[in-house]
């Protein structure tokens, strides 16, 4: 084997990281591959509508998907949503004409799409969703952010504040209150990049972890993830490798978020780094067959 990680665990010490590596190579016929969408394989972009994949991105998952298991996109967004900006049909078509999957998990694991039976399975909205969708504009206002974009999801809503003059500062101000409004109506808060999510409870990405590697008997499983909406899907992975899968986490770092990185066994530079470790990755399961 040819390849190896270029940038070393944030523990500080190569040697995990490079073992863990190597396990996932060899564990390549029962491998899963776990990947958030936004700034994971997509860039994040001011208006989340537009944030298309990487154009390198089809080819690299097709490429990939002929050495692994199943290939699984675990997002925050809607499974619809995630399709279209992904050109994922598509994917999905070539993929499965290898014999192999491509899952779409989206809203966190609520909603289901898979390449073979090509229709998105998703439960009923939760209960509670449209009053706090009703008290969402005083929110707004009280915070002095009435100006965030609102990105209503089906089964939840996203409150990005990216576009605010101080991002930052306005989704501080707006997560507490939100927090406590969504409590009151059954939901849960998820904060991420410059957003507040609120969603129903119960499913998470770690869940959606746990459901897929068993569902498809995995030897082991790599996920790439970004932001805090990704840390159940690190402690799902991480459990896995303790009981004795081939785990591997990897961070697509930004300025804006940092909280994974102590967490990873590799950390790259965003979504050129998360297909650069990909394309890596996929030469080395061939290199060593």
């Amino acid at each position: 084997m040819d390849g190896s990680p270029d940038t070393r665990s944030g523990r500080g010490t190569a040697a995990p990281s490079r073992t863990a590596y190597d396990a996932l190579v060899a564990a390549a016929d029962r491998l899963v591959v776990g990947l958030d969408m936004d700034g994971t394989l997509s860039p994040i972009v001011e208006d989340p509508e537009l944030a298309h994949i990487h154009p390198e991105a089809p080819d690299v998952l097709v490429d990939l998907a002929e050495v692994v298991r199943a290939v699984a996109i675990i997002t925050g967004r809607p499974a619809r949503q995630a399709l279209a900006l992904g050109g994922l049909d598509e994917v999905g078509d070539e993929i499965g004409g290898h014999g192999r999957e491509l899952f779409v998990l989206g809203q966190y694991g609520h909603e289901r799409w898979t390449s073979s039976e090509r229709r998105v399975i998703t439960p009923r909205p939760p209960h509670g969703l449209s009053t706090f969708l009703r008290d969402l504009p005083r929110l707004l206002r009280q915070a002095d952010a009435l100006d965030a974009h609102v990105e209503e999801k089906g089964l939840g809503v996203a409150i990005h504040t990216r576009r605010l003059p101080d991002p930052g500062a306005a989704q501080a101000r707006l997560l507490e209150p939100v927090r406590r409004s969504a409590e009151a109506h059954g939901l849960i808060t998820e904060p991420g990049r410059h957003v507040v999510e609120v969603r129903t409870p119960g499913i998470d990405k770690g869940v959606a972890v746990h459901r897929l590697a068993e569902e498809l008997d995995a030897g082991g499983f790599l996920f790439a993830g970004d932001d805090l909406g990704d840390l159940e899907a690190f402690t799902a992975v991480r459990d896995l490798g303790e009981r004795g899968l081939a785990a591997y986490l990897v961070c697509s770092a930004s300025d804006e978020e940092s909280a994974l990185r102590d967490l990873a066994d590799e950390v790259v530079p965003g979504p050129d780094g998360v297909l650069e470790l990909l394309r890596r990755l996929t030469a080395d399961i061939r290199a060593s067959r």
